[in-house]
């Protein structure tokens, strides 16, 4: 018998997949392609953004140059605006909103998913996340009648008594300030940090906690030694979406942080956010050098929350790159 010739059992490429990839028909291929526009949307969304504000806030730039965000002046009555007041106070609110929130967020989560009974954890995720269901300037209003009076009558006293060597807790006791502010936006991004930490950790494999039940570990050392350093990624993430809420708030911090273009080391002393100068000044601003100014300062509300975001995620990075256990 004579040898067949071997035969490819491989379909040959067909013109269509020569010339646009490895998609045949044509509906794959509208579909890659679709999706890819949606992709690519988002980031001409961002800089369509950027470059509009970038253009709004020419003037500002051309008159006060890189002076607009060092300097401490905003005075529409003579035109000279400066934007550092409005930056310190968006920072420094969100810094102290993640020291309270993330403590808080954090022992919700491990309480959920590690030490609740089953019973519990649905109806107290619930209540939870119920918490971010509720409007921003409700939380404002609970903030003027509720949170400054208890804080100008209770909380500021004794602080200013037990910890008043220290800058952070001295001067006047309005009740209206920094220390108000961050702790409203506390409460609006712990359901953000505490949801996405308990989903992380009960992604956690169960055969670390149960190896670690195995050699003796308690409750505590469970979570310490094998859920936490498994999670730590997943943590930094849920804190940086938090952060991402706290930077860009702007009803219920405006009716709290007291809105004075100062920078003080003083928690008790009225600030302002980049966001609420924004929202409080926009509609009452007529000259062009004004609305300019306004448009930089958006301008570097988009450009602070890019590179908190950016070197966020420089920080997830780094540590998932981290052995178990290692430290930063």
């Amino acid at each position: 018998m004579t040898a067949r010739p071997d035969v490819s059992l491989a379909r040959p490429r067909s013109k269509l997949q020569l010339a646009f990839g490895r998609e045949a028909n044509l509906g794959d291929l509208a579909f890659r392609r679709i999706t890819a526009l949606f992709a690519g949307s988002v980031i001409v969304l961002l800089v369509w953004m950027a470059l509009e504000m970038g253009l709004a806030s020419k003037l500002s730039f051309a008159r006060f140059g890189l002076g607009f965000v060092t300097s401490t002046d905003w005075d529409p009555v003579r035109d000279q605006y400066g934007s550092l007041p409005f930056v310190f106070g968006t920072v420094v609110s969100s810094l102290v909103a993640l020291l309270i929130a993330v403590p808080i967020s954090l022992g919700i989560a491990i309480y959920l998913s590690e030490l609740a009974h089953p019973r519990l954890r649905t109806p107290i995720g619930f209540l939870v996340e119920l918490l971010a269901a509720v409007p921003s300037v409700v939380y404002g209003l609970w903030g003027i009648f509720a949170l400054a009076p208890w804080l100008r009558e209770t909380v500021q006293p004794l602080l200013a008594k037990t910890l008043g060597f220290l800058p952070f807790f001295r001067g006047p006791q309005h009740g209206f300030g920094m220390l108000a502010g961050g702790i409203v936006l506390s409460i609006m991004i712990t359901p953000t940090i505490s949801s996405v930490s308990r989903e992380v950790m009960r992604a956690v494999p169960a055969a670390l906690r149960e190896g670690a039940i195995g050699l003796g570990a308690t409750r505590w050392e469970v979570v310490r030694v094998a859920v936490l350093p498994y999670a730590r990624s997943g943590l930094v993430g849920a804190t940086i979406l938090g952060l991402g809420r706290a930077l860009g708030e702007t009803m219920a911090i405006t009716m709290v942080i007291g809105n004075r273009a100062e920078i003080s080391a003083s928690l008790f002393a009225p600030s302002y956010t980049m966001a609420s100068v924004i929202a409080n000044e926009f509609t009452e601003a007529t000259g062009r050098l004004y609305l300019s100014a306004l448009a930089e300062v958006g301008l570097l509300l988009f450009a602070v929350t890019v590179v908190l975001n950016i070197f966020a995620r420089l920080l997830v990075w780094r540590v998932g790159k981290l052995p178990e256990g290692g430290q930063l």
